[in-house]
């Protein structure tokens, strides 16, 4: 059974009609998946298969182990969206919700290579001279 229901397939394919640039989604997980790993892995195949711009690529979170630590990731389920290069964007649990909304947003900025942000700051961005490490959590409640 669909995760996705066909109405917002429908429209998620129309959005994804404006990918320019290719964009992997790397998802990291375990040979026994844990609790929410399932339903990501689902969530986001359906997702990968809605545009030829969207490659999916799945690693076990313990076997691979060298691309764990590349990424910084340190828990399952994870996803890490890559452009031209790793924008250090990762979504940690099921992005479903409020976080489904992010997941293509994101999708769609990476593929542009564009974060739509000014030019005044991305100036003053670009002045970042250590590394800056920003969570967000959320939670609807």
């Amino acid at each position: 059974m669909a995760i996705i229901p066909e109405k917002d397939r429908k429209k998620l394919t129309d959005i994804f009609k404006s990918l320019s640039n290719d964009v992997k989604v790397l998802f990291f997980t375990q040979e026994f998946e844990c609790e929410h790993c399932r339903m990501t892995r689902g969530l986001l195949e359906e997702v990968a298969a809605l545009s030829g711009k969207i490659f999916l690529e799945v690693y076990d979170f313990v076997k691979d182990a060298e691309l764990t630590k590349k990424y910084s990731i340190d828990k399952i389920p994870a996803t890490a969206l890559i452009g031209d290069r790793d924008y250090g964007i990762r979504f940690y649990g099921v992005p479903a919700g409020y976080e489904f909304t992010s997941l293509i947003e994101d999708i769609v900025d990476i593929s542009k290579r564009d974060p739509g942000l000014p030019k005044k700051i991305l100036n003053e961005l670009s002045k970042v001279d250590k590394p800056v490490h920003i969570q967000i959590l959320i939670s609807p409640t």
